[in-house]
């Protein structure tokens, strides 16, 4: 028989929309147990059980966020990398920058949190990967290149645009750049 108090499943999803407004509030750094504990209306305790420090925490969170990216590819490469590429924009146009930039840093500095990210964009980069692949096999694609290269060179814009120059990362924008990928689109 199990001993203690049964857990609150509401209770994860009350810490880790906390910490996601702690991140945006005060980013990686600025992260307090105490403060997602007080945002969340539960115990310090309560979270130290769950997760024993903050690069825990924001481990969770970022594999909560893999869970909210569903993909149903199609029989149409073109649609489905403009979908993807539109997706990843308005995902990053909505996370403050700050928050994006926080989190790479982090990554770089932290092994648990660096391979959380890069586990999240692992399965990201997969799902893409697999349609560029179609995409060749259709014709739309050039075959001598890889399909994580022609990946990279859909995304990597996406966060150039976002940390460095600033620019908007408008739908038209991805599908601009599915465009210089895939090519125009054949008239039917």
């Amino acid at each position: 028989m199990p001993r203690g108090r049964p857990r609150d499943s509401a209770i994860e999803g009350k810490v880790l929309a906390a910490a996601a407004a702690e991140l945006q509030h005060g980013g990686y750094d600025g992260l307090s147990i105490d403060r997602v504990a007080e945002r969340a209306g539960v115990a310090k305790t309560t979270l130290y059980r769950r997760w024993p420090s903050k690069a825990e925490l924001v481990v969770a969170l970022i594999t909560s966020l893999r869970e909210e990216i569903p993909f149903e590819p199609s029989d149409d490469p073109r649609r489905d990398l403009t979908a993807l590429v539109t997706a990843i924009a308005a995902g990053l146009t909505e996370t403050p920058t700050t928050l994006v930039a926080d989190l790479a840093a982090a990554a770089a500095r932290d092994p648990r949190v660096g391979e959380s990210v890069r586990t999240l964009w692992a399965e990201r980069h997969r799902a893409v990967t697999a349609v560029v692949a179609k995409a060749q096999e259709a014709g739309l694609v050039l075959d001598h290149v890889s399909p994580a290269v022609l990946v990279d060179q859909l995304v990597g814009p996406l966060y150039y645009r976002l940390l460095v120059t600033g620019e908007p990362l408008s739908p038209d924008y991805a599908r601009t750049l599915v465009r210089s990928v895939l090519g125009p689109e054949e008239s039917r």
